[in-house]
């Protein structure tokens, strides 16, 4: 069976918090609300690649405990293939720990759990899926080890590799040898180049570094609020994509819808630049909606908000 999209990623239940800022250390801080949402970037990214329309499966590791059940129950809902998910019999299922301000922003403390327990063999016990798919999306929220592995199989098929390197670190150069494309935020583009994204026009030569430095085929850096920079080597393109207005409630997940939509626009043939736009405006419509894997769109609305009175 052939797939448009594979995930290789993390399960995170997300236990939200709401405040109107963030505490100070030691201090103690009383909260304005508190939500539970089923999330990690694993399954908001498979989520999003579906609601696009993308035939999609998932591979990673929960617990063999409620909050493992409720996501097979989640992504099989939303038509995601979930043969591929491995139970471990001892450790629990990850979980997030969000903070969200009133203005939308967020910061994120995880535990991985399950998913730290994730092996290279587990993921060589996927290949078929790995190798049948057009697209393997893979982010930095498991072991460097399965990552690896998982980006050289799909390579070796053909497969166009997408990394979000998330959570930020060094990147080793075994990993991005099989990238095809990287999606950094602001932040984690700042932290790999030493450049500083707030400056505009520092912005096209990060992405130019970074799609350089690493012979990627392409480089989205995502700027949130400022829309998104793509770099596009095979093309030639470098192309600002304008942000869209939208009353924001909660930015956790966006990033996430934003990765899921361009996997998805990839694997439907897609160049780049077109994936990006329809992916800016799907991260977009994920902020209008609390949650991480409930706030990705479908596919009918973030083309309605490219461009209105299409479906």
């Amino acid at each position: 069976m052939r797939y448009d999209v594979c995930v290789l990623g993390s399960f995170m239940k997300d236990l939200v918090a709401s405040a109107d800022r963030r505490p100070l250390p030691g201090e103690t801080l009383h909260g304005t609300g508190f939500a539970e949402h089923l999330g990690g970037k694993g399954v908001n990214q498979a989520i999003a690649a579906a609601r696009m329309g993308a035939r999609t499966a998932i591979v990673g590791t929960i617990g063999s405990d409620r909050y493992g059940e409720e996501f097979v129950e989640l992504l099989e809902s939303d038509g995601v293939d979930t043969s591929w998910i491995v139970r471990h019999p001892s450790l629990g299922t990850g979980v997030g720990l969000p903070l969200v301000l009133p203005d939308g922003g967020n910061s994120i403390i995880i535990v991985s759990r399950a998913n730290a327990a994730i092996t290279s063999a587990d993921v060589e016990a996927a290949a078929d899926v790995l190798t049948s798919s057009r697209v393997l999306s893979v982010q930095l929220e498991l072991p460097v080890a399965a990552s690896q592995t998982a980006l050289r199989i799909a390579a070796a098929a053909g497969v166009t590799t997408v990394l979000t390197p998330a959570p930020v670190g060094p990147i080793e150069p075994r990993l991005m040898a099989d990238v095809d494309i990287l999606v950094p935020n602001e932040v984690e583009a700042a932290a790999l180049t030493g450049l500083d994204c707030d400056d505009e026009t520092q912005v096209p030569v990060i992405a130019r570094k970074l799609a350089d430095e690493w012979d990627l085929r392409g480089c989205v850096v995502t700027l949130g609020a400022r829309g998104a920079f793509v770099v596009d080597r095979s093309s030639g393109a470098e192309v600002w994509i304008e942000p869209h207005l939208v009353a924001t409630v909660d930015t956790v997940g966006a990033g996430d819808a934003f990765c899921g939509s361009l996997a998805a626009s990839l694997a439907s043939g897609a160049d780049l630049v077109a994936a990006v736009r329809l992916a800016n405006a799907a991260g977009a419509l994920s902020t209008t909606v609390n949650g991480a894997a409930a706030s990705a769109p479908a596919r009918a609305a973030a083309l309605a908000l490219l461009e209105p009175g299409s479906s």
